[in-house]
């Protein structure tokens, strides 16, 4: 994914409050992660090398370079496919350190791996700054597994204890319980299947039609909620990605939906209200700043050649505790780049 894309537009919109013409680049992004240092936050996004950004105010955005310089050592002895992309980063922090998880893969199959690479800082321009890649944490291999080791996210429980959580079509969304180090599955070993959707045809050596992945999970009061993407990305106006959503009361689920439905039986509410002007729109993050919470996602515009775009939206959460987002804050936010 590139950042070389410009618009024009004619008129001048509204932005921030601010009068924005927008006549210059806009970030282009899929995947999009968020991630904290200081008084600077960082955007990672599925792309060679893991492409990123830097901004004050989580609306301006400066590209800062990649990741890795060229690409995970091992990543072409699990994937025959790769062609350089690294897929849907997830940055957390924990004990001094930043931990990015990232995925290699290609498109349509399961000979997939998750890794991680950890750094001192996300600041490029710090002494301490060096990724220091650690390899894999889980693979999965074709005509073997019947599940997807890709859309990585990392979640500590309400004791501490951190959890993975990832998946793409197959058998749908895991969870597995990881060592305090990170990097490693605890062992015994504690999977889950927490989100699913009906499919026909799948086996183990195909994803079938059950369009589920990029889970997300955020705790917040009582409750940690399963944020996932359904539908299919990746196809311009075509695409039917949607933001879902359920909850539960322990992390290991059952995660359930405003109507009481298990995710992990085809259930989740939807989290964003339609919006006719845009496609697409998931491959979230959820995250809580200022005291206030955002979810950070790529939509595709049909007004730009269905071009995808980041979106940094609020959330709104009702008395019950569910979330929601207003679909025509899609319009609304754009995010201007800096090169």
């Amino acid at each position: 994914m590139t950042v070389k894309h410009a618009i024009a537009v004619i008129a001048a919109v509204m932005f921030g409050g601010v009068s924005w013409a927008a006549t210059t680049s806009e970030v282009d992004i899929h995947d999009p992660a968020f991630g904290k240092d200081g008084a600077h936050y960082y955007l990672y996004s599925t792309g060679p090398g893991v492409p990123f950004y830097s901004s004050k105010d989580r609306v301006h955005w400066t590209t800062r370079g990649r990741v890795f310089a060229t690409e995970p050592s091992w990543a072409r002895s699990v994937a025959a496919g790769f062609d350089g992309h690294v897929w849907a980063p997830d940055v957390s922090y924990a004990g001094g350190k930043y931990y990015l998880y990232y995925s290699v893969s290609s498109f349509g199959k399961n000979d997939s791996a998750i890794g991680v690479t950890v750094n001192k800082t996300l600041d490029p321009a710090s002494p301490d700054y060096k990724w220091e890649d650690q390899g894999i944490i889980v693979r999965s291999v074709e005509g073997r597994d019947n599940w997807n080791a890709i859309d990585a996210n990392v979640i500590d429980d309400a004791n501490g204890t951190p959890w993975m959580t990832f998946g793409s079509f197959w058998s749908g969304i895991k969870l597995v319980k990881l060592n305090p180090d990170r990097i490693h599955i605890a062992e015994p070993q504690q999977w889950h299947t927490i989100a699913a959707r009906p499919h026909a045809g799948a086996d183990v050596k195909t994803p079938g039609d059950g369009a589920i992945e990029g889970p997300f999970l955020f705790r917040k009061g009582d409750y940690y909620y399963l944020f996932v993407s359904t539908g299919y990305c990746c196809r311009g106006k075509a695409s039917t990605y949607r933001v879902a959503v359920g909850r539960a009361k322990t992390i290991t689920g059952p995660y359930l939906d405003k109507a009481g439905m298990d995710m992990a039986k085809g259930g989740g509410t939807p989290l964003v209200s339609e919006n006719t002007k845009w496609a697409g729109w998931g491959g979230q993050g959820v995250y809580s700043y200022d005291d206030k919470d955002f979810i950070v996602m790529h939509a595709y515009e049909a007004a730009d050649n269905d071009f995808h775009r980041l979106k940094v939206l609020p959330i709104s959460w009702d008395a019950a505790g569910w979330p929601s987002v207003d679909g025509r804050t899609l319009d609304t936010f754009h995010a201007p780049l800096t090169k």
